[in-house]
Order: structure tokens, then sequence, then C-alpha cells
């Protein structure tokens, strides 16, 4: 089987940066394998592995519950972060770019770290979420401090229609002067989806201007359904 590292390598980076660009997410099949999803789910009760748990209901956020990990992650995830980012932050400051923003994001995950921790962000931004039938999450962003970088990752790790139904990822996009647009996506076991942590540029008659994205989960109808989220900049807490 070939490494984490080489299967990221081997994808058309070209192409998901166009997805990225033109819609905001992208979906790339089968990154992670049954078995490492299947160990990332039975690790969900090993408590030593997680800095914070969050009942959704409590604040609101939906239904079902997620575990924040602690530093250090497992290897599985540094190297998907450390692997994955190099490819994305070129479309990260491109977009910075076509708006007019002053903020560059650094080459290596290492620097986006050492910027979040310049402002006090220390704490790891990657968390598994688990819902049951009738479990959502509502529409939100994961910004967590002043630095954030503009796009994050989700792998589901059970698979949908056989261990679930229901529980479609959606992505929202706020259309200026106009009603908001919902993309509803169901990625595989495995899948890697990218997408926009807040927002993406879209070109108009004038140039580009910003388009506001928000993300969520629809209800479960049945089963149960796992998803790690993987986001670039740590928090402050």
């Amino acid at each position: 089987m070939k490494t984490v590292k080489e299967r990221i390598a081997a994808q058309n980076w070209e192409q998901i940066a166009m997805q990225l660009h033109e819609q905001g997410f992208a979906i790339v099949p089968q990154i992670l394998c049954k078995q490492e999803c299947e160990q990332l789910i039975a690790d969900y009760q090993e408590s030593e592995n997680y800095r914070k748990t969050i009942s959704m209901e409590r604040y609101r956020f939906g239904s079902g519950e997620y575990k924040y990990f602690r530093y250090p992650l497992p290897n599985l995830i540094t190297e998907l972060r450390e692997n994955v980012y190099p490819y994305i932050a070129p479309v990260a400051n491109r977009w910075m770019e076509e708006l007019g923003l002053d903020t560059r994001f650094p080459a290596t995950h290492a620097g986006m770290k050492k910027l979040c921790a310049d402002k006090g962000q220390t704490k790891p931004n990657v968390l598994i979420l688990k819902y049951g039938a009738g479990g959502f999450n509502t529409l939100h962003q994961d910004l967590y401090g002043e630095v954030y970088f503009p796009m994050q990752m989700v792998f589901v790790l059970n698979q949908a229609n056989e261990d679930f139904t229901g529980g479609e990822f959606v992505i929202t996009e706020q259309i200026p002067r106009a009603q908001s647009k919902a993309n509803v996506l169901t990625p595989g076991r495995g899948d890697m989806l990218l997408f926009t942590t807040s927002f993406r540029p879209a070109r108009g008659s004038r140039g580009y201007y910003r388009v506001n994205m928000k993300h969520g989960v629809s209800p479960l109808h049945s089963g149960e359904r796992h998803s790690m989220g993987i986001i670039f900049h740590d928090a402050l807490s």
C-alpha cells in the first residue's frame, strides 16, 4: 500500500486547485483506506488522544458530539496536514491577491503553525465528529482566532448509504444581491473533501469579489456517521 504522502503526491493538484478556485471545494477520492478509517473510529474512545469534548446540543451547534485532538497528533494526521498544505497554500495566496488582501501564507505547514503561535494560537484544530440518527451540524465557519487559513479538509470515516443514510455535507455560498446557493455533497469513506473555511473569490464584471461560505451536515436518517475535520490553523483554546 502506498504511504499517505505518496497518495497525496499522486493527485492531480492542478485540477484540484482549479476546482477550489471555481467552486470553493473539491473531492479527492480514497486518500484514506478502510482500515485507517476504522482505526480512527476505534480510537475515538481513547480519551488520552483528546484535549476537549464538545456536546453539540449544549452549544446549539446541532446534535452530536466531537472531540479535539491534543498535541502531539497521531502520525497519520500530521502526515495529512504537512503533505496537503504545500499544494493548497499557493491557491490561498492567489485568493488573497485576487481580493486585494495583504495576507500571505507560508509555503510549509510548520510556517503556518508559527504564524498561529505568534498570536497565541497553539491548540490543534483537528477533531473527530460523531453523529447518530437525527444528528446534524448547523452551518458555520471554523476560524478560532485572528490567524486562519482559508481552506480546510474533512474525511468521512463511514460509508454513506451503508453505515448511515442522510448526513450529507452541505456548503452554502452567499451570492451578492441574490438568495444563497447550497451545494450538497456525499463523499465516500476515506475521500478527502477540501473546502473554503470562510470565503472564496469569484470573478465579476468589475474584477474579483468575495463570496462568503458556510458548511454543515444535514440530519442523519439512520445509522452512525464519524468524520475527521482537519483545520490548518491552530486555536487559542
